[in-house]
């Protein structure tokens, strides 16, 4: 009985979602929130991609962001959306939270309809994914843009965002694509950017960067990890990691522009092209793994994209999560 009653009331909310790109979409089996004003669904995709959709039901002609996240790797869809502990429930469901920062990223910019696209790679690892897809990068930059018009339609922003190995995913539409197009204006690498590359990477991002319009902007939040170790040894290698990453891209970009770096404890901000490129970096004194903290703990998906439009309150990228109102009490 409660399937069809939901079925129904998804029925109901789709016609009222008059500019929801995804409303008049049959053949996905919606269902409507019993926590929050947004329905969900769950589907696979060619070639070997897992989908999740979360958008919200009160559509009233707002202009569609579609935030799109790729999975860390080690993580389904469900542990990355995040939901309330329980008895016997995985470790991993507490510590990102996506699906509940995104409903206080909708409270804080309320301008905007931001729907949310969990994506997951077969095998929980978008580099293995990349590595044995032929033609991986053009297949993952043609997809973004077919999201964008099911999920948002054809005025719709996007934010391509990422924790951990699932910054795979941005690089490959970076190098699947000529040029980044324009309705890409958010890059946020949330410590996820280990595989920057200056010969694959640079050029593409600076002329995104360059390129008119003032609402771009690209974030990178991530850690001094150079020391850490786990169970007595180094967890990154002598060149890995995402502060060495960081260094390579202020390199390859302070070659063409000037940033400018001032440092607030315990973050070094890095800034540059007026304030579209931005990233914060721990210093990390204790030697702690930040890796999930920095997304979690530290509100990260929420911080990054609020850079440039931060309401007034918000208290930035530090503990304790604000976002507890927002969690959902089961998976779904």
């Amino acid at each position: 009985m409660r399937s069809v009653l939901q079925s129904a009331a998804a029925a109901a909310v789709c016609l009222t979602l008059a500019n929801c790109a995804t409303a008049q979409d049959e053949s996905l089996a919606w269902t409507p929130s019993e926590w929050f004003p947004e329905r969900v669904v769950t589907f696979d995709e060619a070639p070997d991609i897992r989908i999740h959709v979360n958008e919200p039901t009160n559509a009233d002609g707002r202009p569609t962001r579609v935030l799109v996240f790729a999975t860390p790797n080690g993580n389904t869809l469900e542990q990355t959306l995040g939901c309330a502990p329980g008895g016997g429930r995985h470790w991993r469901y507490e510590i990102q939270h996506i699906a509940a920062q995104t409903r206080m990223l909708r409270s804080m910019l309320p301008g905007e309809r931001i729907v949310l696209m969990v994506v997951e790679a077969n095998g929980l690892s978008w580099p293995q994914w990349r590595a044995t897809h032929d033609g991986a990068n053009a297949i993952i930059a043609e997809k973004l843009a077919a999201w964008r018009e099911r999920f948002g339609g054809a005025d719709a922003k996007v934010t391509l965002a990422a924790h951990s190995g699932g910054g795979s995913l941005l690089w490959g539409v970076i190098e699947g694509s000529d040029a980044l197009p324009d309705w890409l204006d958010r890059i946020a690498y949330l410590d996820a950017n280990y595989s920057f590359d200056a010969a694959l990477h640079d050029a593409k991002l600076r002329a995104w960067l360059d390129a008119p319009g003032d609402g771009r902007r690209l974030i990178v939040i991530a850690y001094d990890d150079r020391e850490i170790t786990f169970e007595g040894k180094k967890v990154v290698g002598p060149t890995g990691g995402t502060f060495r990453a960081t260094e390579r891209m202020h390199q390859a970009f302070a070659a063409a522009k000037p940033l400018v770096t001032a440092t607030e404890e315990p973050f070094t901000r890095t800034v540059g092209w007026g304030g579209r490129f931005r990233s914060e970096v721990h210093a990390n004194p204790e030697n702690k793994i930040l890796h999930t903290r920095l997304v979690g703990d530290m509100n990260g998906l929420v911080h990054a994209p609020l850079l440039g439009q931060t309401p007034a309150g918000w208290p930035g990228l530090k503990p304790p999560a604000a976002y507890g109102e927002w969690i959902q009490p089961e998976p779904y």
